[in-house]
């Protein structure tokens, strides 16, 4: 069952008004799927805003999601001619997972009071200019029966019962969508995916320690049932997602243009 969501389109003025910082912080041309969840509890999104924006705002955030990218170990993969477009995409996804892997992290140890792991101060980096804005997210309900099975049966991979926005948006092709769980076995195999979860928790937590002490929250949550997902979405949907977005990364060769 999809997770309950308060999609871009849908958001009243105060929503949609943090919705356009939060695009506007990360260079991220859509709101992840997390962020559209706690939308739907009362005062979550405001609260998580003034808790992530000093680490949002500042460049060592973008250093820490570098430093995180290039250390998680990736599978060797056969590089394939992609539509350029579909590269687009997975960058959009693989700089928010990043982003909200490390930031929301250092949100839940902070909140659960966990012991800070020794972890360098990243590397300041500039900011980075907004990626292009992908097509609209599709709803899964809306999709053809064929490609709405494609979705379901990647999601369902990983166990969890939440349908990564990547997926869906990946149905505006639908052939490459069903390629996939060929063309990026090493990636998508249910035990695979596991074992990169777990490393790549590991990595983030280290990263998310260094940034912790930027985070400015503010004071208790205002509806506990938040946390519920902030764990779920730190501990499996975003690990599993980051190391199968960066694997996508490297397993598309944009086309040359012809001329």
């Amino acid at each position: 069952m999809p997770l309950a969501e308060l999609r871009e389109a849908d958001a009243p003025p105060a929503i949609a008004a943090l919705y356009g910082k939060l695009r506007t912080a990360s260079g991220v041309p859509l709101v992840n799927l997390i962020h559209r969840h706690l939308a739907t509890l009362d005062g979550v999104l405001p609260w998580l805003w003034h808790a992530i924006r000093p680490a949002l705002e500042d460049g060592s955030l973008a250093g820490a999601r570098a430093r995180l990218a290039a250390a998680i170990p990736l599978p060797p993969l056969e590089p394939i001619p992609a539509d350029p477009t579909i590269a687009a995409v997975v960058e959009v996804y693989n700089r928010g997972n990043l982003t909200n892997l490390i930031l929301l992290t250092a949100l839940r140890r902070a909140l659960a009071e966990d012991p800070p792991l020794p972890a360098p101060p990243p590397p300041r980096l500039a900011a980075e200019a907004m990626l292009p804005a992908p097509p609209p997210l599709p709803r899964l309900d809306a999709l053809p029966a064929g490609t709405a099975a494609l979705v379901t049966a990647l999601a369902a991979r990983h166990g969890d019962g939440v349908v990564p926005s990547l997926y869906l948006h990946l149905a505006h092709w639908p052939d490459f969508l069903a390629s996939l769980p060929d063309r990026a076995a090493p990636l998508l195999d249910p035990t695979a995916i596991r074992a990169a979860r777990a490393t790549t928790l590991r990595l983030a937590e280290a990263e998310a320690d260094a940034i912790r002490p930027m985070l400015a929250i503010p004071g208790p949550l205002p509806d506990p049932r938040a946390l519920a997902p902030i764990e779920a979405f730190t501990r499996t949907v975003i690990p599993d997602m980051v190391p199968i977005g960066l694997g996508l990364r490297r397993l598309l060769v944009s086309r040359t243009p012809p001329g």
